[in-house]
């Protein structure tokens, strides 16, 4: 398994970051553990989490990281692996917040729930808009020297905030985000091109797009209406059911018919063909889901790949 590094890291991780808001949602812990064995015996070693997932079941999350937890104790593989949670999102307890308060009650419990001394890479999952950029730094700061956590990150950050946190962190030689998690995917575009795309080359950052497949859109899996039903997550797709969406499956069609593969595996490999795009961030809850994910780094598409791709997602 080739491994990319994050950017000014030493962390060398697999091209697919394996997305944890399933475990304790969809998937039950026996089913999470099988997954996590399956992802990880392929060679791969980065995995997603937060400290909020998933709080739409039980209102406050944690059930997540601590699956995790408990998968990573029973198999002894923490060296070996490369995690990353999250702060600052809201639940039915509170609203978002990355005030030093919040981060500092916050990693102690993430890494209660992980069973572990040590945090990868730790994301402002959300920005609460209102705690001064350098209140948040300084919060990591102390975080970091503390062995807490190794490397910062953001994610739902504006990019006036993002960029506001970089001169903030050069002025006070605070830490500096290394990697962004943005939307993107064949269906959402716009927003990381033109809004987040400069600054992941300004800043060198590894970006790491969420919601990769665009909710189980570029699966293929949801045509019409009536495939709506087929999950819990169907509701989420409605809004690519126009010329657009079928325009970009046709492609996915076209294509994966070409390369004797899957639609999805098309759609990941086209996040992988782009050199700003380190590791996806996708979920699995099925043997047959994975092997989609495992054959996405396989795949080479070619120019006339791309361009169909990128003509039919304009």
């Amino acid at each position: 398994m080739n491994k990319r590094t994050i950017k000014n890291t030493d962390l060398a991780v697999a091209p697919i970051n394996f997305g944890g808001n399933v475990f304790g949602w969809t998937l039950n812990e026996k089913e999470s553990f099988d997954i996590l064995d399956r992802f990880t015996g392929e060679g791969f070693n980065f995995i997603d989490t937060a400290d909020t997932y998933s709080w739409w079941v039980n209102g406050k999350g944690g059930q997540s990281e601590e699956i995790i937890g408990k998968w990573m104790k029973s198999r002894g593989k923490r060296n070996d692996l490369v995690i990353a949670t999250k702060v600052g999102s809201e639940t039915k307890e509170h609203g978002f917040d990355i005030s030093r308060k919040h981060i500092i009650k916050s990693v102690d419990e993430s890494l209660q729930r992980l069973q572990t001394d040590h945090i990868d890479l730790y994301y402002t999952h959300f920005d609460d808009k209102v705690t001064p950029v350098e209140e948040t730094l300084q919060a990591y700061d102390e975080i970091i020297k503390a062995g807490k956590v190794r490397y910062i990150a953001a994610s739902n950050v504006s990019p006036e905030r993002l960029r506001e946190s970089f001169e903030v962190a050069e002025k006070n030689n605070l830490p500096k985000y290394v990697a962004l998690q943005p939307h993107y995917n064949l269906m959402e575009r716009e927003g990381f091109e033109k809004n987040y795309a400069p600054l992941v080359e300004e800043f060198g950052l590894s970006a790491f797009p969420y919601w990769s497949l665009a909710a189980g859109f570029l699966t293929g899996k949801y045509r019409s209406e009536d495939d709506l039903s087929k999950s819990q997550r169907g509701e989420g797709v409605r809004k690519y059911l126009n010329p657009k969406g079928m325009e970009v499956l046709k492609a996915l069609d076209e294509i994966s018919s070409k390369h004797q593969t899957k639609p999805a595996t098309v759609a990941l490999a086209w996040l992988l063909s782009n050199p700003l795009i380190t590791a996806p961030i996708v979920s699995a809850t099925s043997e047959s889901q994975l092997e989609t994910l495992f054959s996405a780094p396989k795949l080479q598409l070619d120019s006339t790949d791309i361009d169909r791709l990128n003509k039919a997602s304009e």
